[in-house]
């Protein structure tokens, strides 16, 4: 009967059901449950197997490349950044306002870090991510015009809650990249938030959007209202690096 009851679950894909069964007809047994209780807990077993799937998929689909979260967010180091704001940032309501966030800092402070960390726990929370180095944006948008797939391209971006965007100022952005950055930007204005990271002060992004009336307009969609954060102190790679290695001792 236990057997052919699994494989009702496993066909009607109740896999949360499936994996807790046999515990939770040994707990029913040891604690004289009665038949509701032992629904109401597996109903809660599927309902908790199903929440951790979506989770799952939203932070596979959100391509990040660091698993970065809160609970290893250094706070002791010197970063110009409490506790304050970061417990501010954990509540997300800069998604739900919605409002973009800028992360200023040379390299190696925790930028991407801190980015990724507000991404996951964003996927966590229910919403949808993309995470993307602004270097990867211009060669998708390239690739995305050669092969027509662009329009399509641009509306999964302009679609997604948090979309971020890390590294920006690395090299110019050519004239055709910076129209299609403001035509995203334009399409998730007042209804999307952005995340963007950068190596160069807000002064100085001038320096990367060359055209004087683009680089108004992607400023205006960018910093306006934004939450900015400048972190200061030396690179963690930097630090890893100067450690003191412990010797290897012979076995």
């Amino acid at each position: 009967m236990i057997e052919q009851t699994k494989q009702v679950l496993t066909d009607l894909k109740c896999f949360g059901m499936l994996e807790s069964l046999d515990m939770r007809l040994a707990q029913a047994t040891s604690h004289g449950w009665g038949h509701v209780e032992l629904v109401s807990s597996l109903i809660t077993d599927e309902r908790t197997y199903r929440e951790n799937q979506k989770i799952k998929r939203r932070i596979r689909m959100a391509s990040f490349r660091t698993d970065a979260c809160f609970e290893r967010l250094d706070m002791t180091a010197k970063r110009n950044l409490s506790k304050t704001q970061v417990q501010d940032l954990m509540m997300l309501s800069f998604i739900k306002e919605p409002r973009n966030v800028v992360i200023i800092g040379p390299t190696g402070v925790g930028k991407t870090f801190l980015a990724t960390a507000l991404g996951n726990h964003a996927c966590r929370s229910g919403f949808n991510v993309t995470f993307m180095g602004v270097h990867m944006l211009m060669e998708r948008i390239m690739l995305a015009r050669a092969d027509g797939s662009f329009l399509r391209f641009r509306e999964r971006l302009a679609r997604v809650d948090l979309l971020i965007l890390d590294d920006l100022g690395l090299k110019k952005l050519p004239p055709e990249i910076v129209q299609d950055l403001y035509d995203i930007l334009e399409e998730r204005y007042h209804t999307k938030s952005l995340i963007i990271t950068s190596q160069l002060p807000i002064a100085n992004w001038k320096e990367i959007i060359e055209d004087p009336v683009a680089y108004e307009a992607i400023m205006d969609r960018i910093i306006h209202g934004a939450v900015t954060l400048t972190l200061t102190g030396e690179s963690y790679r930097k630090r890893r690096y100067n450690e003191p290695r412990q010797p290897k001792l012979d076995s």
